[in-house]
């Protein structure tokens, strides 16, 4: 499920015309290290994990809009930030990586 999700994600980010190519870069990087985080977490945590990739696919639905609305993606965007929490000790490298998304995803509709 995790895979999947994100490799639709993937896959909308690399079709997109609303994305530059060098956001479209660094995304895809982002996500192929979100995926390999999020499949370590999945095994001790697969609700978390689930939730995490969830809440990614939102963000960068609504990021990648042809006609954004500002509020859902700040919402979808602490929804993704929400899903990462509490996992700072456990999981910190997954807490950045979702970090760097969030911020990349939120400086594409400035």
């Amino acid at each position: 499920m995790i895979e999947k999700t994100i490799g639709e994600i993937e896959a909308k980010i690399s079709t997109t015309e609303s994305v530059s190519a060098d956001h479209k870069q660094e995304l895809l990087k982002l996500l192929g290290t979100l995926k390999t985080e999020v499949a370590e977490l999945s095994k001790t945590h697969s609700e978390q994990a689930d939730s995490i990739a969830g809440f990614a696919s939102l963000s960068a639905h609504e990021a990648t809009r042809t006609q954004q609305n500002p509020q859902l993606r700040e919402l979808s965007l602490q929804g993704l930030r929400s899903s990462a929490g509490g996992f700072e000790q456990s999981h910190p490298h997954l807490v950045q990586i979702v970090n760097r998304i969030t911020k990349t995803l939120s400086d594409l509709g400035i």
